[in-house]
């Protein structure tokens, strides 16, 4: 990319790739002052590694920019002595790290479910005296949360993990994501606050694993930008094998990849085509 563009977008369709240097000509729909972009990750870190450019790239466009974070980290410990005080660590450190990036401290979402435990969190329940998983409006579950913060924020646009992901609290915060949309967007649990009036678009971000089929967008930028989002990263300095991740990333380059999903409600009259 040439010096004076700060971020490139390319977008391919079929076997065409549109290319141009502000967001609004390559992401479709775009909302002008009302474009909202919310990040979902699993863990504090796996937003800036994956999708770190692309926030940055938002952020530039005049974009608000949400960050939420699922887990509370409690499984981060590269030594056993810190296994009690971990997840504390990683919470100041994700807010730094944020900040680095330029998102606003109010609009980072701690939803602080037990790390590595999204399994047992999957869904909604109404909470009790023994519930011991993060509470909003007396119930408790990853559908819950979700929907709750989706109300709240109301995004145009989310980027989310890939569901092929190898870590499974990557691929469950994806599939209970998804029907929190579904969930959000209609007069289920009024509790959680008003019906979003609009789906958001969704985009896959990778992390550890590749798409599930080949990515459809790619956000390059300038070396600036790229050095931001390295520094964000090393900011998880209770990570210690955050370098060797750095070290890759600095091998691929200023640049990442995104998956566009549509969000499609089956309507049975789709396929009259394929028996006529």
């Amino acid at each position: 990319m040439s010096e004076e563009n700060v971020v490139i977008y390319d977008r391919r369709v079929q076997t065409i790739v549109e290319r141009a240097p502000v967001a609004r000509i390559i992401f479709p729909g775009w909302q002008k002052d009302k474009e909202c972009w919310m990040f979902l990750a699993a863990h504090d870190d796996d937003i800036v590694c994956g999708a770190g450019l692309t926030l940055l790239a938002g952020l530039k466009e005049g974009v608000e920019v949400h960050a939420v974070i699922t887990a509370n980290g409690c499984m981060g410990y590269c030594s056993e002595d810190k296994s009690r005080t971990i997840a504390a660590v990683r919470k100041e450190e994700a807010k730094e790290s944020f900040k680095i990036l330029g998102v606003k401290e109010e609009n980072i979402h701690f939803l602080d479910f037990d790390d590595c435990s999204f399994y047992l969190n999957a869904g909604r329940r109404f909470a009790d005296e023994n519930t011991t998983s993060p509470v909003i409006a007396g119930a408790t579950g990853l559908q819950n949360s979700y929907t709750w913060v989706l109300r709240k924020i109301c995004p145009t646009r989310i980027f989310l993990p890939t569901p092929t992901d190898i870590h499974p609290d990557h691929q469950l915060t994806t599939k209970e994501m998804m029907i929190s949309i579904f969930h959000a967007q209609g007069g289920i649990w009024p509790e959680l606050g008003p019906a979003m009036e609009e789906i958001p678009m969704l985009y896959e971000y990778s992390t550890y694993s590749d798409f599930a089929t080949l990515p459809t967008m790619r956000i390059r930028t300038n070396q600036e930008l790229f050095e931001k989002k390295l520094d964000a990263i090393r900011a998880y300095k209770s990570q210690e094998q955050i370098e060797l991740l750095v070290n890759g990333l600095i091998e691929s380059g200023a640049q990442e990849y995104l998956r566009e999903v549509n969000f499609d409600i089956m309507t049975p009259h789709k396929h009259d085509k394929l028996f006529n």
